[in-house]
């Protein structure tokens, strides 16, 4: 090989060398610029809150009142949009892991606020009732015989023990809607340990406990409401 060819061998192989050292600066640079760019926040998880079994027991048809019956006696009962207290207002999950503190999870959320979620869930259960000859959600006390006034007062997943639990307070008011009189109030607290000490885990426990006071509170209503009687029959 004469030296011509040397050189120019030489030449072929500095430039494929120039050519793989560039490409590799490239990719590296790109590599590096990607990891400088701004990732976008990932996207929060939506979490429900589910009903109560029904629990109607299976009676005889001869047992059930007729509608005529339902219609003489049974009062209507207006449940109003549930409130919740400061705090527990909004769709952010909470928990705690000290006294008197709120903290938010970053990345799950209720799909609603809870208030909002447990409206169709009040009425649901308390239809299930033989007591009501209507259960109707409503806005105002324009109408209906009864009325239940509910607020939220606390859902929170505790972290102050292991494993974490969730608490959940609802305070409940009966009122009769022709006197303006309490019926009856009760606040229904349930404690429900979670099976996992992250927010789905928490999910799970708060659908529990709220699934136990929609029972409970249904069976307040039906209790309140054995003391109701019609207007029309008052001693005036």
């Amino acid at each position: 090989m004469n030296s011509l060819s040397v050189a120019r061998s030489l030449c072929l192989s500095a430039a494929s060398l120039t050519a793989a050292f560039a490409m590799g600066l490239a990719l590296a640079l790109a590599a590096g610029c990607s990891s400088l760019l701004p990732k976008p926040p990932p996207q929060p998880a939506f979490y429900s809150l589910d009903g109560a079994a029904a629990t109607r027991p299976a009676l005889a048809r001869a047992a059930l009142p007729t509608e005529m019956e339902m219609e003489r006696v049974a009062p209507t009962l207006i449940v109003n949009p549930p409130r919740a207290t400061a705090g527990f207002d909004s769709q952010r999950i909470i928990y705690t892991r000290e006294s008197h503190r709120l903290e938010y999870f970053a990345h799950s959320e209720w799909a609603d606020t809870p208030a909002r979620l447990l409206a169709p869930l009040l009425v649901a259960a308390l239809d299930d009732k033989l007591a009501f000859r209507a259960v109707v959600m409503a806005a105002s006390v324009a109408a209906g015989d009864l009325r239940l006034d509910t607020e939220i007062v606390r859902l929170q997943q505790n972290f102050d023990a292991q494993p974490s639990r969730v608490r959940f307070t609802l305070r409940a008011v009966m009122v009769d809607n022709a006197t303006r009189r309490v019926l009856a109030w009760r606040e229904f607290d349930e404690t429900v340990a979670a099976t996992r000490d992250d927010p789905q885990g928490g999910v799970v426990a708060a659908n529990r406990a709220v699934q136990t006071v929609l029972h409970q509170v249904a069976s307040f209503c039906v209790e309140a409401a054995g003391s109701w009687r019609p207007a029309s029959t008052l001693t005036p």
